[in-house]
Formats: C-alpha cells, structure tokens, sequence
C-alpha cells in the first residue's frame, strides 16, 4: 500500500496511468471513491493520483482539529512521495480549499478544477453529507445532500447501494470529520486570490445546496485566470451525476493547459 509520510501522519494514496500528473483532493470526509468517475477518465493520457485526506479512509487519523495549511502540507507530501514537479490539482469543497492553499504557496501546482468551492469558510454547509459509515441508513440518506433528487430517482438501486459500500469503507468517523472541517472556520482567500495566478475552472452544481453557486461565481471572479461554469440541476457532487460532461470540460481543460507554460 503506497503512502506518503507528513511527520508522523501516514497518508494513503494510488496512483495510474502516465503522462502529466492530475492529483485529486476529495471532499471532507469522503473517500477516494469519490473521484472513481474521473480517475477512470484520466487515468491513461495522464497519470491519475488519488489520496485520502488525513482523518479519512487508510490514512491516518491523528487528534484534531486539523488547519488548512496542514492539509496543504499533507498534499505537498504526497506529491513528493510521486516525484511529482507539476500537478493539475482538482478539488472538492475542503478539497477546493486545499487546493487553492496549495496553488499560492506552492510550486508544484499546474492548474486548478475547483467543484463547490467558495472564497470563505461561512459559504460552506457541509454538515448534511457527513454520515457515520457503520451506518448504512444513514450513508443512503446523506446522499440526498450531495446528489439531486433528479438523479438518485433514476438510477437503479444497485448503483445507490454500491456507493453506499464504498462510502461504508473509506469514509471518515465523526472524529475525522470534525478535525477536517475545523479547517474552514476563519478562511477567507478573498485578499489573496489575486495570488492564484494558475488556470483556474470553477465548476458548480446549479442546484448544490451545501455551497452556493453564487459563491463558486464570487470564487472565479477573483481569481486572475478564472473561469466559471454552471451545471444545471447538478448538486454539489456534480462530477459523480453529470460524470460524462464533467469529464468533457475537465480533459478538455488538461489538454488546453498542457505544457502551455
């Protein structure tokens, strides 16, 4: 099992494919099932990394709370750890914030793809996604606050039930959780976007109710090489229900901003 090492912190990742390196950054408290959509996508024309936050999954889960910055430094090591120079980093949520911390301090960073991610922590309401993962009730009701009611009705019930099994073994407990969400109380990147200089996509559900779509457009407009995009009717995990056009516009993206620089 590859890991990388921040001090003591033992922190899980996998990675495929070859080419330049697209690192995914996952949403607080979930785990690297998350990205399942776009890792199968990417992996091949470039080299696909996924890693589990500390407090998540096969990483460890030290007290918390845990800062933004150690977050960040907990990516940088696992970029390390892959002898990676140059990465397209794509995040969600605390994932996008960590992202975003990571882009302006440092110099590793390629690109940004950014999904429900706001400029300051009071813009996220990310309690309802959190469920504990012995919980299965629970894990398929929470779903509800990630996914639009659209697409949990049509999809059939294996597919519900499958993302309920992988939410019930690589999900934070309650404890994780907290520490990894204590991250966003007091941020605030709007007097330092300026400073975000890489090419930056800011995709938004159109109907995410944990961040606003209004926040995701304030987010794109401070930033330098900012771009915003809408999917319509979408929650907050737009990239899990509208995978295909997600990965259109993300490999589309990646290709556009490959040794561009």
């Amino acid at each position: 099992m590859p890991t990388a090492s921040n001090g003591s912190v033992s922190l899980y990742y996998d990675h495929a494919g070859e080419g330049e390196p697209v690192v995914f950054v996952p949403e607080a408290g979930l785990g690297g099932w998350l990205w399942g959509w776009q890792h199968a996508a990417v992996a091949g024309p470039y080299e696909a990394v996924v890693w589990d936050l500390r407090g998540t999954g096969r990483s460890d889960a030290p007290d918390g709370p845990y800062a933004l910055e150690t977050l960040a430094g907990d990516l940088e090591a696992v970029l390390s750890a892959c002898e990676i120079r140059n990465a397209h980093l794509v995040g969600c949520g605390l994932g996008g914030t960590v992202a975003l911390e990571a882009a302006r301090t440092s110099s590793r960073v390629a690109t940004l793809t950014l999904f429900g991610t706001a400029p300051r922590g009071e813009q996220f309401d990310l309690e309802a996604l959190f469920a504990p993962p012995d919980d299965r009730e629970a894990l398929a009701d929470s779903l509800e606050a990630g996914l639009s009611a659209e697409f949990l009705e049509s999809q059939p019930a294996d597919v519900r039930e499958g993302i309920v099994d992988w939410r019930a073994d690589g999900d934070a407990d309650r404890a994780g959780w907290e520490a990894q969400i204590a991250a966003l109380e007091g941020f605030d990147a709007t007097e330092w976007l300026v400073e975000v200089t890489q090419p930056t996509q800011v995709i938004h559900g159109g109907a995410d109710e944990l961040v606003s779509p209004s926040a995701g457009r304030t987010l794109a407009d401070g930033l330098p090489r900012g771009e915003f995009d809408t999917l319509e009717d979408a929650g907050h995990l737009c990239f899990v229900e509208r995978s295909r056009d997600v990965n259109d516009r993300l490999l589309g993206f990646l290709e556009a901003h490959t040794d561009d620089e």
